[in-house]
Parts: C-alpha cells; structure tokens; sequence
C-alpha cells in the first residue's frame, strides 16, 4: 500500500486531469459508435456455405441474442414492443378459411393440395420438374400381368403419371421395363383396386391432374390411344366414362358395348323392364368399373362415396351419376379408341379356398354381398336425409 501512495502523490495534477478527461472522451466515443452501429446478424455474414453445415444459424441468433436484443433493434426500427409481441403470439392467428386444422397457420403458407411429382434429393427445387403431367393412369397389377401391363402403359404418353398398385408384393421385378423405373409404386398385399383408390387418391393429392384413369389389369388396348380418347371425352362434354368394350368378348352390359358407327353414345336399350327410366342406369348415366375415367371434378365426389370396408366397388357404377348433373349427358361411353376386356382372374385367385371353394368363389360371393350392402346403405342415406329436411319417401320407389 505503501508503494501505491507514493507513486500517486508523485503524480502532477495536470497528467491526472488528462487522464480522466481522456477516459471520458473514449466512453462517449464509444457510447456513440454502439448506439450508430446495428447489432451483427451472423445470419447476414457472407460464409461459406460448408463451413457450417449442420447448424441452424438462425436458431442460434433467436436463442441467444434475447427478446431484449430483437426490441432493442425493433424499436430502431420504429416498430413498438407491442406489435413484436403480437407477430410472436401465435394464438392471434385464427383463418376459418384454411382448410380444418391449419387455422392457425397464416394463409400463405398453406398447401392444402399435393401431387405424385417426384422430387430430386439435392439441386434447387424449382428446377425440379422439367414437365408436369396433366393426367393420371393408374393400374392394380399382379406381375403376372407385366406383359399386359407392359403394353398398356406404352398406350399412354409422357403427358401421364403411371402409378401401380401390387397387390401381390412384387414390385421390384418390374424394373424391367424402363418406364417403371419413372412410375409409382404402391405395395399392399391382397387389396383391390377400390381399396387403394380410397387410401391414395384423395381428392387433394390427385388434383393436378385433368383426369384420372383407375383401370384394370386385364384390359386389351390394341385398338385404344389415351390422347386421342381425350379429346373426344372433351369434344363431347364427357365427366364420367369408359371406353366401349369389344362386342365379343367379357360384355356384361349393353351400355358398354362398342358402337362402331359413332364417337361417342350416352344412351342403350336394355333387357325389358331394366331400366325403369331411359335417363337411369343401365340405360344412360352409366359406365363400369373396370375402366373408368373420371374429371377432376367428379372424382371429388365419386372419392367421398367409396366406402372404406366395402372393396369390390360392386353398385358403385349405378351411382356414379349422382355426382355429375345432367348424369345423362355428362356420362358416357367412347367407342373409337376402344379395348376388351379379357376377363382374367387373378385378383380373384388372391382369396382363401373356404368350405370346398375355389378362391376366386368367396371373392366373387363377397363381391355380391358388397353390391347390397351398398344398396342398403345408399338408400338409407337418402332416406334418412329426406326426412330430416321433412320430405317423407315412403311412397317412393325412385332412388
């Protein structure tokens, strides 16, 4: 302590002065830079790209600069301390116009639709895609049928998404074919068509497409062109329909039975007391299931009335016209491109022999018994909402 004191008193006054006076011009000097200087963002600073490749730099700026840190420079900002709390409260947003559950979510962040586009892993994503299919095929196959599959698919253009869905488990076999190598694939063990339909091709998911083929693996296509077909649904103002089916072979209904004097027909003649309206099913307003092709539009509809345990989809086409309005003039058969249909049961052998039967019998019985459940359920639902807006249909026959 000694030695402290006698170096102070040995001090001038004048270089004790200019000490402190020095001292406060180097605090208000700094005071002045600090306040003119903006707080450094790392997040702005010009990096390298690899020299931080796992850390989120701008979590690290949130975590450990403060709210007191982002006032500070919001308040430079002119911005008061009420409105950065409000932007960091996110209960204040509410939209009941986002689609249920992402109310919370700002409108403009919302992707309420997605695709079947594929996406690269690396690049920039708006480079992805070169081109954006319009349509979509798909096709429920057993790689028995590659060779049928095969054929069917180089019927449709690059302008198509190809998605397969296996319901034996073999998918990587079809590789193959060059093309499968750019489809989609789907694996799901003894399911059918109907069943995948429902789970993968939600309205939402399909929605860029114009069109959306669900076919059939048995289906002859020597004599049909996916483009050409396309252009007459549109010609002729088509929502729902099929192509017509070779006369000769696999014919259930006269309704799909290829004209080979037209375009296009919406209207048959049926077996006497079939059609109890001309403007009904199977007389008007009726395609089968085994080939459809519905708009965009309609398959919204037609999606919601597929029903999640019923996987046939036996009634559903004396159905689909209530999902388009005039039905009779929106649903139609093409008959130039045309197919057959082959008839080939392999789906069918997908069943368990029961009691003696072949598998494709307890298929095919199950079938049947969909087909009136169906029914059941169809006419109930309308009686049931009939009666709740006052309208007795007890006395009607038409459903």
């Amino acid at each position: 302590m000694g030695i402290i004191s006698r170096s102070s008193g040995g001090r001038k006054p004048s270089e004790i002065m200019r000490f402190f006076v020095t001292t406060f011009i180097g605090i208000v000097f700094g005071f002045f830079i600090g306040v003119s200087v903006p707080t450094l963002s790392i997040t702005k600073l010009n990096l390298p790209s690899g020299l931080l490749p796992s850390i989120d730099l701008s979590y690290i700026e949130d975590r450990y600069t403060g709210r007191q840190a982002w006032t500070f420079m919001n308040n430079g900002n002119k911005r008061s301390s009420s409105q950065f709390e409000a932007l960091n409260d996110t209960s204040k947003i509410w939209v009941p116009s986002n689609p249920r559950g992402a109310e919370r979510l700002p409108p403009g962040i919302v992707e309420a639709e997605s695709d079947f586009y594929l996406r690269r892993l690396w690049g920039k994503p708006s480079e992805d895609l070169t081109s954006k299919p319009n349509y979509l095929v798909t096709f429920t196959v057993g790689y028995e049928q590659k060779n049928n599959i095969d054929a069917a698919v180089k019927k449709f253009s690059g302008n198509f998404t190809v998605l397969l869905f296996h319901y034996d488990g073999r998918t990587t076999e079809w590789d193959e074919f060059e093309w499968s190598k750019r489809a989609i694939h789907v694996s799901v063990r003894k399911q059918t068509k109907w069943w995948y339909a429902k789970r993968f091709l939600h309205p939402d998911i399909v929605a860029p497409y114009d069109y959306i083929f669900i076919w059939d693996e048995d289906l002859g296509v020597e004599h049909f062109d996916a483009e050409e077909y396309l252009k007459l649904v549109r010609k002729h103002g088509l929502e729902i329909s099929q192509p017509g089916l070779e006369p000769n072979k696999g014919l259930t209904w006269q309704m799909t039975k290829r004209r080979g004097d037209r375009e296009v027909h919406k209207v048959t003649e049926e077996k006497p007391g079939w059609c109890s309206d001309p403007h009904l099913p199977p007389c008007a307003a009726f395609v089968e299931i085994m080939a459809p092709v519905f708009s965009r539009d309609a398959w919204r509809c037609v999606w919601h009335m597929i029903q999640n345990d019923l996987v046939h989809g036996w009634g559903l086409d004396f159905a689909l016209r209530r999902c388009v309005e005039p039905a009779h003039e929106k649903i139609g058969v093409v008959d130039s491109p045309w197919i057959v249909h082959q008839g080939l049961p392999s789906l069918g052998n997908q069943g368990e022999s029961q009691t003696g039967k072949a598998p494709w019998q307890g298929v095919r019985e199950r079938c049947r018994k969909e087909w009136t459940m169906f029914q059941t359920r169809l006419a109930n639902a309308e009686d049931a909402y009939y009666k709740s807006i006052g309208i007795d249909t007890s006395n009607s026959t038409a459903h």
